[in-house]
């Protein structure tokens, strides 16, 4: 059984000017990948920072993994650029529907540098998805031997090699002397049904709204006109300025509106504070919980559940799953 390399560029890829590393000479510079005894199919199927990443492309690489899954590899590595990568991962998490490891990787720091860190993260990443350990856990980040779940990770740190980490939980696993640990195994939830056609994604607009001090809500005006959704990060356990509550809730009288802390990890609160802007206060308008999700994660979500035409309930369930 082979292992489906899918790469997509990013800083692991790039030879220095616009030079762009293939899948083949990504896989050539890794020491050990063959001792894995197992080949790695390639498929380049771009070489873009993951700024220029989209829902769209990402959907068909999880059809193109799908594919290659059904010919008979037993897990998936897609390398990519860091910046969007908890995004994508979270994205491909609410959509692959196998057992098998759909495992995601990248580096911080590019071939041309002292000390890359992709032939290793690589290594590593093809290691869980040949692992029986790692099936049934949905998608995956493998950074610095730490295996994360796609739910929890985020980017921490600008240019450190151990950027990729899970506030809420820690890593759920390590690989270590070549072997796959897995430390915990987070029930799978409920993915994201049906599937976003182009057409309906590009149709479906979904706004994230960062609450600041003293904040007016001038920059919302009209949004229901122009978007489908609204992520609101909200200070602390989801609060926002007192004045900024009415607006808010006339939003969500129209469109689905989570509420989400813009902290970085802790969940958004349902019913310890009660002022006029609070948690409770919003909730009672109209907002969505969004639990423990961070705000970019909330987004993808919200996008992925308009664009296959859920409805509020429908919606309103799938974040309580990350209460």
């Amino acid at each position: 059984m082979s292992i489906a390399l899918f790469t997509l560029g990013g800083t692991i890829a790039m030879a220095g000017g616009s030079n762009r590393l293939t899948g083949a000479d990504l896989t050539d510079a890794v020491p050990g990948l063959v001792e894995l005894g197992r080949p790695v199919e390639v498929q380049d199927i771009a070489a873009v920072p993951s700024s220029n990443l989209t829902v769209a492309t990402m959907l068909d690489v999880v059809d193109a993994a799908s594919k290659a899954i059904s010919n008979g590899a037993t897990g998936i590595v897609v390398t990519q650029g860091t910046d969007t990568l908890e995004e994508t991962a979270f994205l491909v998490d609410q959509v692959w529907p196998h057992s098998n490891p759909f495992v995601l990787t990248g580096a911080m720091r590019n071939p041309t540098l002292a000390g890359p860190d992709g032939p290793a993260n690589l290594l590593a990443a093809a290691r869980v998805a040949c692992s029986p350990a790692a099936r049934d856990l949905g998608a995956l980040v493998v950074f610095s031997d730490q295996i994360h779940a796609a739910r929890w990770v985020r980017k921490t740190h600008s240019t450190s090699t151990a950027a990729f980490a899970s506030p809420n939980a820690g890593p759920i696993g390590q690989v270590v002397e070549g072997q796959v640990r897995i430390l915990a195994r987070p029930d799978r939830q409920d993915g994201v049904p049906g599937r976003a056609e182009p057409a309906e994604l590009e149709a479906t607009k979904v706004a994230l709204y960062t609450v600041t001090l003293d904040d007016d809500g001038l920059l919302l005006e009209g949004l229901a006109d122009t978007h489908q959704g609204l992520v609101v990060a909200g200070f602390g356990v989801g609060h926002v300025p007192a004045a900024l509550a009415p607006v808010l809730g006339a939003l969500a009288e129209r469109i689905p509106v989570v509420l989400t802390s813009r902290t970085g990890s802790g969940s958004v609160l349902r019913s310890t504070y009660s002022s006029v802007g609070s948690e409770s206060d919003l909730l009672q308008r109209g907002l969505i919980d969004g639990g423990f999700l961070d705000p970019y994660k909330a987004r993808v979500l919200l996008r992925l559940l308009l664009a296959t035409g859920e409805g509020l309930d429908e919606i309103t369930g799938a974040f309580a799953q990350h209460h």
